[in-house]
């Protein structure tokens, strides 16, 4: 079974036709959607680019693998998995499989997609590197204009220096975008891998629609702002929240910008959207060309979501809500049946389920399950709960969620601890942790996500032992052997 892996980055699920968005032209992503699964409940392990694609590669959760940060902004984290840990790609190589990847890698300094097995340019960084020398040559062979933006989009800082870029209006045609360069060397590489007849597993990893939005006039303009409604958590006061929302709504300069700067944002991220999903149209187009199409399985998901003005916020952080943390997750497997799942599944478990697909034994990608079972159809017994962690961006902030079928809590050792009833408040505005009538549901989800993480092995759970309700203590949270086993005080 060949394997097409498709990713985009910081991509909201709500951007999406399939999953019930009225505007966005994303007509290529929901053909795949009604061809195969689409997975509604689908989530990121930790909302951040380096750790999330670490979880990726190896099947692990961010705790295990250690790759904590993004490198631009670490703060003492690893910077490159060790030697030791598990990773995909080296089960499908001896398998036989052809690896390729284009696109953002950004899973580490010293070790690149090649230190991996993968083919393809070295694209390092977080953002579309515009100066690397195979996109130049590109534009060089094709007769296409350099990259060039103006009509900078930014707000002021807190000290009054000027924002982070937000968006800009890019001076190329779209055969010029990076993301149409992406998409021509990913078309050339399953040319390159049909003709050998040998199985592929070809990843495709979009930078955007990550900010910066720089997009030509026909995607720039492509939505007027009058069709966006505002992310009902506009109206966040984050009064009972965490104080370092508050801060990086700061940070990200949201109220610096009169409202109709953000309708318009939206409108420009919407249309970065449309242009990457015409992108992935001219690799799903040529792979039918090719006779692949009934012998490849093809994902599309993200590492993580965005907030675009939602809770007063722009990109991602340390704030555990929806609208970063859930993500696409579409599974088209030949043979299988087109269906909508409400499972909880992750980005993570697509790393067990290329293993399967590749015959490869999937048990060292040890937080991770294969989701065939659900894409052909079946019912097993499944997780009710989704886990996820994070690590920190700028500083270090460890953060820990469980999400049920209802109710949401987030774990935050030096703040408040936050929980959410998602029915009655699906944009997360009040925080109900203190609220006397749900304590026993704030008991609840304390002492199942204690018990997840002591079975996990993540030692985060030995500060929730003094610190909550976790029921009766069964080990000595100082971790000392000064009283024999036995002596009482």
């Amino acid at each position: 079974m060949n394997i097409l892996f498709l990713m985009t980055d910081q991509h909201r699920v709500d951007t999406l036709g399939a999953y019930g968005n009225p505007h966005v032209a994303t007509p290529h992503l929901d053909r795949l959607a009604a061809g195969g699964t689409r997975f509604d409940r689908f989530y990121t392990p930790t909302a951040i680019c380096t750790p999330a694609r670490a979880s990726l590669l190896t099947g692990q959760a961010p705790f295990r693998h250690r790759l904590l940060a993004n490198h631009e902004r670490n703060v003492g984290y690893l910077e490159d998995l060790r030697e030791d840990v598990f990773t995909f790609p080296a089960a499908l190589a001896e398998r036989g499989y052809q690896l390729g990847l284009v696109g953002k890698w950004h899973g580490g300094t010293l070790r690149n997609a090649a230190s991996y097995g993968f083919e393809g340019p070295d694209l390092a960084g977080w953002h579309n590197p515009v100066d690397h020398p195979d996109y130049l040559a590109y534009l060089d062979a094709n007769g296409l204009p350099p990259y060039r933006i103006s009509e900078p989009v930014r707000g002021t800082m807190p000290n009054g220096n000027p924002g982070n870029l937000l968006a800009a209006r890019l001076h190329q045609p779209v055969e010029a975008t990076f993301e149409h360069y992406l998409a021509t060397r990913t078309i050339e590489q399953l040319e390159r891998y049909a003709a050998t007849g040998r199985p592929f597993f070809q990843a495709t990893h979009f930078f955007g629609p990550h900010l910066p939005y720089l997009l030509p006039d026909a995607y720039f303009d492509r939505y007027d702002p009058a069709l966006v409604e505002l992310p009902p958590s506009i109206a966040e006061t984050f009064e009972g929240k965490p104080p370092v929302q508050r801060n990086y709504s700061a940070h990200w300069t949201f109220d610096t910008m009169p409202i109709e700067v953000t309708r318009k944002l939206i409108a420009v991220y919407w249309g970065y959207v449309t242009l990457i999903d015409e992108q992935i149209g001219r690799i799903l187009t040529r792979m039918d060309e090719l006779g692949l199409t009934g012998t490849t399985s093809v994902f599309f998901t993200a590492d993580h979501g965005e907030f675009t003005g939602a809770h007063r916020l722009h990109d991602k952080g340390p704030a555990m809500y929806e609208d970063i943390y859930r993500i696409p997750g579409i599974v088209r497997v030949p043979g299988q049946p087109p269906q909508v799942r409400d499972e909880f599944a992750s980005l993570t478990d697509c790393t067990a389920t290329v293993l399967e697909l590749a015959g490869c034994d999937p048990a060292p990608a040890v937080d991770s399950r294969s989701l065939l079972p659900l894409v052909r159809g079946e019912r097993p017994a499944w997780r009710t709960e989704l886990l996820a962690e994070f690590h920190g961006h700028h500083f270090p902030y460890p953060q820990r969620m469980l999400r049920d079928d209802r109710y949401k809590l987030v774990v935050n050792p030096e703040s408040v601890n936050e929980l959410y009833d998602l029915a009655a408040d699906p944009h997360e505005l009040s925080n109900r942790y203190p609220h006397p009538e749900m304590a026993d549901v704030r008991r609840r989800l304390m002492r199942r996500l204690y018990g997840l993480l002591r079975e996990r092995g993540d030692n985060f759970y030995h500060w929730m032992t003094p610190m909550y309700d976790i029921g009766a203590s069964d080990y000595d949270p100082s971790l000392s052997a000064f009283e024999p086993e036995g002596t009482t005080a």
